[in-house]
């Protein structure tokens, strides 16, 4: 008689989590499996001429022959507003319950702001894609890092921060729209360029200073001609005087800003810049007169002393974010 052999039954493997960080220019998505991004799944899309969210998910999902997902997170640059949200710089209103359409079936549909995604996931960056621009005063050990606030800065499109918090196991990171509070400026040439940025806008605030299109506002106002923020960088990168100089007063208006939202905060673990803009300036914000301006702050300058800036240098960082919080609201609903 011939013995049966009994088949294993083949485990279930879940459907993928669907994760996107949708910005004023360009969107990013991809598939994460329990909260860890899938290799090779991640595309950089442009936004213009999508027609919105949906149509965009949906051909990633038919680009990647998806039909079910396990959780959706989406991280956009604008407050949200219950279950919706109006992006800051770009034409688009994301609701919460087209996405639910879209995600099908009952599983976790998330919207959070861009900025808090880049905070869930400053523990999932690699140390090497970390570029440190402004040493801290404080011994390792001193700084408190394990428990201490962080902040991430995002300078692209936009401007926005966001305080990062440990809580309970796991990190907090509140919504902030900081980037259209005014400008803080000291210097006599910076008070002039902020009085010109207000007559144009009836405020000067920091993201018209700071975002693309303010670094292509100082060069116009300083220089007296029209450049693309990518020109400058060009001419930035060949040592040209008229990007430099644009460059140095980009650098200090920064730092005021900088200095402004670490009072406010007092991130002792660090402040982490991210972004196109932030990118292309780094290299040479030392030189120009970064860590100075942070530390212009009269009584409070030894304090200013005792933060340090850095570099984000993952571009897909805030997917990894979204992951992260996807992940960690699931398994919360789980339990």
């Amino acid at each position: 008689m011939t013995e049966t052999r009994r088949l294993k039954p083949f485990p279930f493997t879940p459907p993928p989590q669907l994760v996107a960080d949708i910005g004023g220019t360009h969107s990013r998505v991809a598939l994460a499996d329990h909260g860890v991004l899938r290799p090779g799944s991640i595309r950089r899309l442009e936004n213009a001429g999508q027609g919105g969210l949906e149509p965009l998910l949906e051909a990633y999902m038919q680009a990647h022959a998806v039909s079910d997902i396990s959780g959706l997170c989406v991280a956009a640059a604008g407050p949200v507003r219950g279950d919706r949200l109006v992006m800051t710089n770009l034409d688009w209103t994301i609701d919460r319950d087209r996405l639910r359409a879209l995600a099908g079936g009952d599983v976790p549909v998330l919207l959070i702001n861009d900025l808090q995604a880049q905070g869930h996931a400053l523990d999932r960056i690699a140390p090497a894609r970390i570029r440190p621009l402004v040493s801290s005063a404080l011994a390792t050990d001193e700084t408190g890092a394990a428990s201490a606030a962080r902040l991430v800065v995002g300078i692209g499109t936009g401007f926005n921060a966001v305080p990062v918090h440990r809580a309970g196991g796991g990190l907090v990171v509140p919504a902030s729209e900081c980037g259209h509070a005014h400008l803080p400026a000291q210097a006599r040439d910076e008070r002039a360029f902020a009085r010109a940025l207000a007559s144009e806008h009836a405020l000067a605030t920091v993201e018209e200073a700071l975002c693309g299109r303010g670094l292509e506002a100082i060069h116009r106002w300083r220089s007296g001609t029209d450049a693309s923020a990518a020109e400058i960088s060009a001419a930035l990168d060949a040592g040209e005087a008229e990007a430099r100089a644009t460059a140095a007063l980009y650098a200090r208006l920064l730092g005021r800003a900088l200095a402004d939202l670490a009072l406010t905060h007092l991130p002792f673990g660090g402040i982490y810049l991210f972004g196109g803009v932030a990118r292309a300036m780094a290299p040479h914000l030392p030189g120009l007169g970064l860590a100075q301006a942070f530390c212009e702050m009269g009584r409070y300058a030894a304090l200013m002393e005792q933060f340090s800036i850095h570099l984000i240098e993952d571009d897909y960082a805030a997917l990894a974010g979204c992951a992260a919080f996807l992940e960690n609201v699931t398994a919360g609903q789980r339990g």
